[in-house]
C-alpha cells in the first residue's frame, strides 16, 4: 500500500499544480491599464542629424565654341550669251528656256495649260515689260546649260532656280514670272 499512497500523493500534487496553472489562464484581465508615467509622451532619445551643406553648383562641361558666322548668300553666277541668247534647262530636265534681253520663253509639259489654236500650250513667253503669251512650239536642239538650285544672271535677267520652280526677274523693269510644271505666275 505504500506504493499506492505514493502514487496518490503524486497525483494529488500534479492536480494542484495543474489547477494553479489553469487558474492563471483567462481571457479576462481585470484592472485599469497604465504605464505608470506622469507624462504620456514618448521618451526623448538623442538623435544625430546629418549636417546640412549648401549644394555646390554642378561642374558643367565647357560650352562649345559659337558657330562661325553664316556665309553670305552665294553671288549669282553670270551665264554667258551666245548671239544674244542664253539657253537653260532645269535640274529635272522638264523645263527648257531661251533668254534674250527682251524676253524669256520656256517650254515644258505643263499640267493645265491654256489651249492655243485647239492644242494645249507647251510654252510660255514673257517680255521685259511683263506681257505674257502662251504658245505651242518646240525650242529644238538647243545648247542648254543645266541649272543647279541657286541664283544666276543672264542678259539682264535674274534667275533663281529651286526645286519648286524657276523664277525670272527682269533687272530693268522688275517684271517677271515663276515657272513650274504645275503653274506659271506672272508678276
Amino acid at each position: 500500500m505504500h506504493v499506492t499512497q505514493r502514487v496518490t500523493t503524486a497525483l494529488a500534487c500534479t492536480a494542484i499544480v495543474l489547477g494553479a496553472a489553469l487558474a492563471g489562464c483567462s481571457d479576462l484581465v481585470e484592472g485599469n491599464p497604465s504605464n505608470g508615467a506622469q507624462n504620456p509622451t514618448e521618451p526623448a532619445f538623442p538623435t544625430t542629424r546629418p549636417t546640412r551643406s549648401t549644394p555646390s553648383a554642378p561642374v558643367l562641361p565647357p560650352l562649345p565654341p559659337p558657330p562661325p558666322p553664316a556665309a553670305p548668300p552665294t553671288a549669282a553666277e553670270a551665264l554667258p550669251a551666245s548671239n544674244g541668247y542664253v539657253f537653260i534647262q532645269t535640274k529635272s530636265g522638264k523645263t527648257r528656256c531661251q533668254i534674250s534681253i527682251d524676253e524669256v520663253g520656256c517650254e515644258a509639259p505643263f499640267t493645265n495649260p491654256p489651249q492655243v489654236g485647239g492644242s494645249p500650250a507647251n510654252g510660255v513667253r514673257l517680255t521685259a515689260d511683263g506681257d505674257e503669251t502662251w504658245i505651242v512650239g518646240n525650242l529644238g536642239d538647243i545648247p542648254a546649260v543645266t541649272l543647279d538650285y541657286r541664283p544666276y544672271t543672264a542678259v539682264g535677267w535674274t534667275i533663281d532656280a529651286s526645286e519648286a520652280g524657276t523664277k525670272f526677274v527682269n533687272e530693268a523693269t522688275g517684271r517677271g514670272m515663276f515657272v513650274a510644271i504645275e503653274n506659271v505666275d506672272v508678276f
